[in-house]
């Protein structure tokens, strides 16, 4: 039916209890404003009355649509470097961080693929065009690798203030089973916690398009969004702010009464930075996220220019966070700028390979003209390794330039 959708979606009512824009301004994917002009005065907003117009108009849709490239552009190469280098070098069923870090990725990574390209389209796309399959899937997906992301920078926590704190004593604790055993308890957590949002969606008809929106009650969406604060954002910070707190308390305070820090205390303070800064990064970008939520919920949040901007800003910087992490690890540690180096370099030998490569060839045989010019297949990491020995050979004579030459029919082997 026009206008309706289940549960709390199908009332139009002005005023604070009206159905369709509370349950627009909740939904994580933002109505573009120039599709709330049936619940605003336009002309005090400063836009247009008319709805395609203004969406053809509307810059607001273009730069989101260019920020939503962008995020998607660098996440997607940024954690697709972090999982090349965690899985390459081979290390990462050694060490409890390095398992940490390679979940966080993934959920990143997750996010960056199932989430954002169909976040970005309702600004280039008068509704939601994806099915009612695909509109419960999304936000299931935003949820869940939310509370990835926070359960596992909060196990991280404790891992690095244990390894700091009692490096021996919880050496039997800290063992890449038990980091394995507690992904596997993190994804079934956030399995349990995001559930709820394959049924929290819905799509309703209204003003000739299909909007995807939260359809619950609206006490039963406050019982949802208040939970999901608290397990998926308060009590994660709760427990990485007394664990980095206490880390950093005996980082800054016992020192070695021999060398003052010992060269294992300093790589391990490094460690703890860089988790240190990824997880503030998370605090930051997701808090505006859930504020917008909570002050609509139980607060007065009007729909205006200024709070428009606020939400759009709010989204904006809770999927730029699955971006910024690579970033981090590249500017902290010297081991992923490393990583990320020799990535590239196999990337670059990889795209090398099979090129045809114009090689001289002597030729003294009947019908072919002295140094005449062959093309021939060769494999360019071949010719670099090639190159390699030629330099690191002992130069008793002239080294040759590395050719590949062909026998022919009617010449002579030599």
């Amino acid at each position: 039916m026009e206008g309706q959708g289940k549960g709390g979606g199908g009332e139009l009512t002005e005023g604070r209890g009206r159905g369709v824009p509370k349950l627009r301004i909740l939904s994580t994917h933002i109505t573009p404003i120039h599709k709330m002009s049936d619940f605003e005065d336009f002309s005090k907003l400063g836009g247009p009355s008319n709805v395609s117009e203004s969406y053809q108009l509307n810059p607001t849709s273009v730069i989101v649509s260019v920020v939503f490239s962008l995020i998607f552009l660098l996440g997607t190469i940024g954690n697709s470097l972090v999982l090349a280098v965690l899985l390459r070098s081979g290390q990462v069923g050694y060490n409890t961080t390095n398992l940490f870090i390679l979940n966080l990725s993934v959920a990143d990574f997750f996010f960056i693929i199932f989430c954002v390209p169909f976040q970005a389209t309702i600004y280039s796309l008068e509704g939601w065009v994806f099915g009612s399959f695909m509109c419960k899937v999304v936000h299931f997906f935003i949820n869940l690798t939310m509370y990835a992301s926070s359960f596992t920078l909060a196990a991280v926590s404790v891992d690095r203030y244990l390894a700091i704190r009692y490096p021996l004593r919880s050496r039997e604790l800290r063992t890449p089973c038990n980091a394995v055993v507690a992904m596997v308890v993190i994804w079934g957590l956030s399995l349990v916690f995001a559930g709820p949002y394959l049924s929290y969606y819905d799509l309703i008809d209204y003003a000739n398009s299909t909007v995807c929106i939260p359809g619950w009650e609206e006490q039963d969406r406050k019982v949802l969004d208040t939970c999901t604060f608290l397990f998926g954002y308060v009590i994660p910070v709760l427990i990485v702010s007394l664990s980095y707190t206490r880390t950093i308390k005996y980082l800054w305070t016992a020192v070695d009464p021999l060398d003052g820090m010992s060269e294992s205390k300093r790589a391990k303070r490094k460690v703890t930075k860089m988790i240190i800064i990824v997880t503030v990064l998370f605090c930051i970008c997701w808090l505006p996220y859930h504020v917008v939520i909570l002050c609509y919920l139980y607060g007065d949040f009007p729909f205006n220019q200024t709070t428009y901007a606020f939400r759009l800003l709010s989204h904006c910087m809770a999927y730029a966070n699955s971006c910024v992490n690579p970033i981090v690890y590249a500017l902290v540690s010297k081991h992923f700028r490393k990583g990320f180096k020799k990535v590239f370099s196999c990337i670059l030998i990889v795209n090398g390979r099979n090129k045809v490569h114009v090689v001289h060839v002597a030729n003294t045989g009947p019908g072919f003209e002295a140094g005449s010019t062959e093309v021939s297949q060769m494999n360019e990491e071949n010719v670099r390794q090639n190159e390699c020995e030629m330099i690191n050979r002992p130069r008793l004579v002239e080294p040759r330039e590395p050719t590949v030459t062909m026998t022919l029919p009617f010449q002579q082997p030599t």
